[in-house]
């Protein structure tokens, strides 16, 4: 298992490699499961269905591990804020957070009940995947989630948030609070139900000023990694602020095993920060996949020969891969990463 070896940065024969958002809409044969399931959300909430979507890339490419298929807003929803994914909009609550009332009528969800369809889904993946394949369990960030839940959907500038955190700083907190103990109650389902390491995706926490993100979303992602630590002390866990290639000194102290980088930062330049106290995983520009073979052999030229012979390094993508990518290029990109980077390794 070289993505688990590369987590705890021990010695790997190559670089292991998988893919954001590797099960989904650029695989015709996902468009067809989830045609079957009539929804998004049906699709997450049919076990047996996630199972087989999460599988799908594995069939077709060499990829060192798989993801568990969900979304990050699944807590929210099981809060009974009323998700919906609307088409051409993307996720919609029909309930939104703005007072204390709406704070403290939010339930925490369990792992076991409001949301077993996630835990069931683990369980059905751990059953049909491969033992080699290590099988990674993810949620959203607090303040990533806080954010859809006070808006009710996604937006360019998330004001509605923005606006609490400085006119309602204590309200913040106290949802974000109450978030952070939901995500370690839900984490700690999903390795009690088989998961072999955590994803923190933080995907909002670029919007922040340097000391807001330290107050507002890294201070909670490292209460949760403390709490699971301690409770699960050999689970490796990867931490991912999009837009937080500023930050990760201070990330570095969170706890995580693994920090995520998006394609704003050279991998070089992270390793001279976090000066291999965490192993990183990144960093290709999603949109280098839309280019020739010969683009894509260059930019994994330059990100392995960037991070050079280093144990910790897990190649990714910088954030999702784009719904409209040929998976030819998929395959070439996950085949390249082997081959090239066993240079880098000892034998």
């Amino acid at each position: 298992m070289r993505y688990l070896q590369a987590l705890r940065q021990e010695p790997t024969d190559k670089t292991p490699i998988w893919i954001m958002r590797q099960a989904g809409r650029y695989l015709p044969e996902y468009r067809k499961i989830r045609e079957k399931a009539g929804s998004f959300l049906n699709l997450c909430k049919t076990p047996e269905l996630a199972c087989e979507v999460t599988l799908q890339p594995l069939e077709r490419f060499d990829l060192d591990a798989a993801i568990l298929f969900s979304d990050i807003l699944t807590i929210p929803d099981a809060m009974g804020l009323g998700l919906n994914f609307e088409t051409g909009e993307g996720p919609v609550f029909a309930k939104t957070i703005q007072s204390k009332q709406d704070i403290d009528n939010l339930p925490l969800p369990c792992p076991n009940t409001e949301l077993r369809y996630v835990m069931d889904a683990v369980r059905h993946i751990k059953s049909a995947l491969n033992k080699n394949t290590p099988l990674i369990g993810f949620s959203g960030s607090p303040w990533t989630l806080a954010c859809y839940m006070i808006e009710g959907s996604g937006s360019k500038t998330f004001s509605k948030t923005k606006k609490m955190l400085y006119s309602q700083p204590d309200l913040l907190h106290r949802l974000l609070k109450h978030l952070a103990q939901a995500v370690i109650d839900y984490l700690s389902g999903q390795i009690d139900a088989g998961v072999d390491s955590l994803m923190i995706f933080d995907t909002w926490g670029g919007l922040l000023t340097p000391i807001a993100y330290e107050h507002f979303s890294l201070f909670y992602m490292t209460q949760i990694i403390k709490n699971l630590k301690n409770k699960y002390p050999t689970i490796p866990i990867t931490l991912f602020t999009k837009g937080g290639g500023l930050w990760l000194e201070p990330m570095v102290l969170s706890g995580a095993n693994c920090l995520g980088l998006d394609w704003t930062i050279d991998i070089k330049q992270a390793r001279l920060i976090t000066q291999d106290r965490v192993a990183l995983q990144g960093n290709l520009d999603p949109s280098v996949l839309y280019g020739t073979e010969e683009e894509i052999h260059a930019q994994v030229s330059r990100i392995l020969s960037q991070m050079g012979p280093h144990k910790g390094h897990i190649f990714n993508l910088g954030h999702g891969i784009h719904p409209d990518i040929d998976p030819g290029k998929v395959k070439f990109l996950v085949d390249l990463v082997h081959s090239m980077s066993i240079h880098y390794h000892d034998h």
